[in-house]
């Protein structure tokens, strides 16, 4: 999930061993090149300084100019193929979604990332998406590495609901891509941009109800809660009533903790989401992610009004134990997982969760209320207010507030979280680090 409005590594380089080359030209050699390039200055009627220069670079080199401009030029078309077969692919993703046909995206994705757009164009549709259509598609750098490459694009796609809404906003996607069969194939999309709209200093005014709307918070266009910077983060911890959202609303929300995040590309939480379901009803499950990975559903039961107590705590090397407790149920889920962590946040959010393509809207979860707030910083135990955390409000591209944290209770490690009357689907750009997809 993402908050401050910020995937797989790259393959690293592999060493090519450079050819041998001979002792070094005689100077003949070189005088010989000189004279050429003098006649020809003379007979054209202009000397070009960094032609000759070039010249004379692949005579000591040994290397003639016929053979670098062919390395160029195969680079320059290893480069259009994978712009070429990123545009197709997100002109198949929409196709697919107004054709019903996932098969559609089957050429341009490697078969794990073909899953991935499978279930996003699934869950889109059920979130009360009408229709996709990417309006702008610019390039940023595009590097290829033998059969990997890298490509980061600014996309701009306008999302129609059912309710007759539109969003539109652009966003950067940072590609991975691999050849296969001498084809090359997307591997991943992550959209790493995210950036906090407006900072604020501001505390939670430890001490007030909960309830009372915290006047210092820092906005954002899907993170609505708390965060905790300033240190190394390995343990939080929260807990919270899953929400009983309207099934005459659209969209989903999100709950969760997490660490990282706030101010890097990293990313690890576990939380409670609901979704409203197309034709009416609310579907809730437990899910955790790691960025750049999308989520995975986990088998948690969870319903509206259920007590829900999730913890992740760093163990040893890249080690994460994650546990999460239905409370009402007496449920279970306990993994362990490997990840790497920045470790610079912790956070307590209610989102709205992203599918690919957007944020999707944030349906109407009244209000949600977050108790026993901590996390280990340095060490250390803390709740909230001792780690000094700061509130986040999330707005809406007029800048409305759509979901308002309130100040912290006198627990130092509770608060709530109130949806506003704010309409979720205006256009907007730019979204938090955070859950890529609605399950």
């Amino acid at each position: 999930m993402d908050m401050f409005e910020t995937s797989a590594a790259p393959d690293p380089t592999i060493p090519i061993t450079p050819p041998k080359r001979s002792p070094g030209p005689s100077v003949g050699r070189l005088l010989l090149v000189g004279i050429v390039a003098f006649l020809f200055a003379t007979f054209s009627g202009r000397l070009s300084l960094p032609a000759a220069i070039s010249a004379v670079r692949d005579a000591i080199a040994g290397a003639p100019a016929t053979q670098t401009a062919a390395t160029r030029s195969t680079d320059t078309a290893a480069v259009a193929a994978v712009k070429d077969v990123i545009t197709r692919a997100n002109h198949a993703q929409a196709k697919a979604f107004a054709q019903s046909d996932t098969t559609l995206m089957r050429d341009t994705a490697t078969t794990s990332y073909y899953q991935e757009l499978v279930v996003i164009n699934r869950d889109l549709a059920n979130s009360g998406v009408a229709s996709i259509e990417l309006t702008k598609l610019d390039f940023g750098d595009v590097t290829v590495s033998g059969t990997s490459a890298q490509a980061t694009t600014y996309e701009t796609w306008r999302t129609t609901y059912t309710d007759g809404s539109v969003d539109e906003r652009t966003d950067r996607n940072d590609y991975a891509l691999v050849q296969q069969s001498g084809a090359w194939k997307i591997q991943t999309d992550v959209q790493p941009d995210s950036q906090l709209i407006s900072p604020s200093t501001g505390t939670g005014n430890p001490g007030a109800q909960p309830g009372t709307p915290a006047s210092t918070a820092s906005t954002s266009s899907n993170w609505s809660g708390y965060v905790a910077n300033g240190g190394s983060f390995t343990s939080v911890t929260g807990s919270w009533v899953v929400p009983s959202v309207s099934a005459t609303s659209s969209g989903a929300d999100a709950t969760w903790v997490g660490i990282g995040g706030l101010n890097s590309n990293d990313l690890i939480q576990a939380g409670t989401q609901a979704s409203v379901v197309t034709g009416g009803g609310v579907s809730y499950e437990a899910w955790v992610e790691m960025l750049p990975q999308s989520s995975r559903t986990v088998p948690l039961s969870v319903s509206a009004g259920d007590s829900v107590t999730v913890t992740l705590t760093k163990k040893a090397g890249t080690d994460w134990a994650i546990a999460m407790k239905n409370n009402t149920t007496g449920e279970t889920y306990n993994a362990t997982v490997q990840y790497q962590s920045s470790l610079t946040s912790a956070e307590w959010v209610q989102e709205a969760p992203s599918a690919g393509r957007g944020v999707v809207a944030l349906d109407d979860f009244g209000t949600l209320k977050f108790t026993a707030g901590s996390a280990v910083k340095d060490g250390t135990s803390l709740n909230l207010a001792s780690l000094g955390a700061k509130p986040i409000s999330m707005i809406n591209g007029r800048g409305e507030v759509l979901a308002q944290p309130s100040t912290l209770g006198g627990d130092g490690g509770s608060f709530t979280v109130t949806r506003t009357a704010a309409q979720s689907t205006t256009r907007g750009s730019g979204t938090n680090p955070g859950r890529r997809r609605v399950p």
